[in-house]
């Protein structure tokens, strides 16, 4: 927690859980998104940027423009991942879901069919090693990772039978944005 200070949050619990996970997220006010891992990590990942924001706004669009209801396109919403040793609370960038989600800080992954994580100066680590991996066991079918380099280089990772993601394209967002979404089989 560079910067910051527990006491800033309370004291911390022995064990959290989403529940403290939530009242974290709604305390801070520096725009951190404090994630837990299925096996009780605890991350703190750092506001987003302004590029950042583009990038989930450019997808967001591509997305409305192709036909997409905007109640099954949701930015920053929590999701549940189960684990071994109890559920863990992720906020994806951006998910799309099969159908409308219910009121919820922490939503299941039972209807979601894409996760996309844009790669932020901290986060290149969590999402490219430990989310993916977590996402996969999930369930989740597809999960998309923009990288900011110069290309914002997306790399579009679909779930194979043994729960591995195996990758299905890798291009430059505006290439990517050229396409359609119906190309990627996302409901699919």
């Amino acid at each position: 927690m560079a910067g910051m200070s527990v006491e800033a949050y309370g004291r911390l619990p022995a064990v959290v859980t989403l529940d403290d996970l939530a009242a974290m997220n709604n305390a801070d006010q520096h725009g951190h998104r404090f994630e837990l891992s299925p096996e009780g990590a605890l991350s703190v990942m750092p506001p987003p940027d302004s590029e950042h924001a583009a990038i989930a706004s450019r997808i967001f669009a591509w997305l409305i423009l192709a036909g997409w209801p905007a109640e099954q396109l949701l930015q920053a919403a929590g999701i549940q991942i189960p684990g071994q040793e109890g559920a863990g609370g992720r906020i994806p960038d951006l998910t799309i879901w099969a159908s409308p989600q219910p009121r919820s800080v922490w939503l299941s992954v039972t209807d979601l069919l894409l996760v996309v994580e844009i790669v932020s100066s901290g986060s290149a680590a969590m999402d490219q090693a430990i989310k993916i991996h977590e996402y996969a066991q999930a369930g989740i079918p597809r999960y998309w990772v923009i990288d900011r380099n110069a290309a914002q280089t997306a790399t579009l990772h679909v779930l194979g039978a043994d729960k591995i993601y195996e990758v299905a394209a890798k291009m430059p967002l505006a290439g990517l944005l050229q396409t359609a979404p119906a190309d990627h089989n996302i409901g699919g």
